[in-house]
């Protein structure tokens, strides 16, 4: 999972800073919006991330995954760009950089969902547990 994470909280960051970077050319976000506020509100994603990570870790797996389930699913709110604008409204890198945090998000809740689903898969090979222990 720290991979899915690191995956999924790079593509975030790309989006977000092409959107800092480049605010003044998305179609029709509020002219109030500034780089500031939207760096602002990637810690904040990226925080409800590393909270529902830190839980996972210390135990507490349903809660941590459902903390990470909002995560992931925050990923998605980047198709909010096309309430605003049609798709072609929105350059090439706009697009990409949506479409690819969007990718991320659900390849990073397709693993939240295996580990739900079988909690046991993330348990590490030990000595009492053959390396093939699978979720049945």
């Amino acid at each position: 999972m720290p991979w899915l994470f690191a995956l999924y909280a790079a593509a975030s960051l790309v989006h977000f800073t092409h959107n800092a970077e480049y605010l003044a050319q998305y179609p029709n976000l509020p002219a109030s919006w500034t780089r500031a506020m939207v760096y602002l509100a990637w810690c904040g994603v990226t925080a409800v991330g590393l909270l529902g990570f830190v839980i996972y870790r210390t135990g507490h797996h349903r809660i941590g995954l459902t903390v990470l389930a909002l995560y992931g699913c925050l990923g998605f709110a980047g198709l909010l760009h096309y309430t605003r604008a049609p798709i072609a409204h929105h350059s090439a890198p706009m697009n990409v950089t949506i479409w690819t945090e969007v990718a991320a998000a659900a390849v990073f809740l397709i693993g939240i969902a295996g580990l739900a689903i079988c909690p046991r898969a993330a348990v590490k090979h030990r000595a009492d547990r053959p390396a093939h222990w699978q979720c049945r």
